[in-house]
């Protein structure tokens, strides 16, 4: 009986370690103080011109990524994810999309994942909520109490632990007093600017909201890069993508970043995450071996 309790007080912290996100050491950090790398416009997948993404939603989740990002419009009553306009790209209907998360968020229990949706055209929330409830994404949600600061975010352990593991933002239009876990993004980042032609990225400035400041708020940094076919018409650059997404380009802008808010950023978006160092890059960020 004796070595019987000795056995299993030798193999109880392995029983119990929780990794988060793939890291152990990532579950005692609050969520506002670790940096994710994303996905950005995630639905949009292929190698036509307006594609950013080269595999699935799945297969970027399973790639390590936990930040996605997607582009909403109305089509026929529905929420539908189309890049700026449904005759342009239609990658289907949102609540497919949720399905997929839904699915991998199941099988994947201590993972921390986020997604950010755009509302430009004012769909009315409450669809947003149904969608989600629809395929049971809501039962994963994370619901602050109130608007939180950046010190008052859980850390990603708790949030595992409370099965609250799914943070929902969207940049226009949210409104918690009727879906109370899709939080308004502009009330918890700022962003620096997107469509960049410039292969340098030699900036990190706040660009949205326009008139805040950067006090108080987590920062999503536009780390894609476009190239300009004509005039105004600018499409994801995948020939420079291995170039874009290496270890070298990102980091540089990150410690422009850093330069300049004296911190790291907290998801730094790219297109085509499956090409170049994206892993690697946000182990370094968070100072993981």
């Amino acid at each position: 009986m004796r070595a019987f309790a000795a056995l299993a007080l030798a193999f109880a912290p392995v029983a119990l370690a929780l990794d988060c996100n793939g890291h152990t050491e990532l579950c005692d950090r609050k969520y506002s103080n670790v940096t994710f790398m994303g996905a950005h416009d995630s639905s949009f997948v292929g190698i036509l011109p307006s594609d950013n993404q080269l595999e699935s939603v799945t297969k970027q989740l399973s790639g390590g990524i936990r930040y996605l990002t997607a582009q909403t419009h109305p089509k026929d009553d529905a929420i539908e994810l189309c890049h700026t306009s449904c005759i342009l790209l239609d990658a289907g209907p949102l609540q497919d999309y949720l399905g997929d998360i839904k699915a991998w968020m199941d099988g994947n229990p201590n993972e921390v994942v986020t997604l950010l949706l755009t509302n430009g055209d004012a769909i009315d929330i409450n669809k947003f909520g149904d969608a989600f409830k629809a395929v049971g994404l809501d039962t994963y949600a994370y619901t602050p109490g109130a608007e939180l600061t950046m010190d008052d975010w859980p850390t990603l352990g708790t949030m595992v632990s409370n099965k609250q593991r799914l943070v929902v933002f969207m940049d226009y239009h949210a409104d918690t007093s009727k879906v109370p876990w899709i939080l308004d993004e502009f009330k918890y980042y700022f962003e620096t600017p997107f469509d960049t032609t410039d292969k340098n990225f030699a900036q990190c400035t706040l660009d949205r909201p326009q008139g805040a400041t950067a006090d108080g708020r987590m920062y999503i940094v536009n780390h894609f890069l476009d190239i300009e076919i004509f005039p105004g018409v600018l499409i994801p650059n995948l020939a420079d993508a291995g170039t874009t997404n290496s270890m070298t380009s990102i980091l540089a802008q990150t410690d422009l970043c850093y330069g300049q808010y004296k911190r790291t950023p907290n998801v730094v978006l790219l297109d085509f995450v499956s090409i170049g160092d994206a892993m690697k890059a946000q182990n370094d960020l968070n100072n993981l071996g």
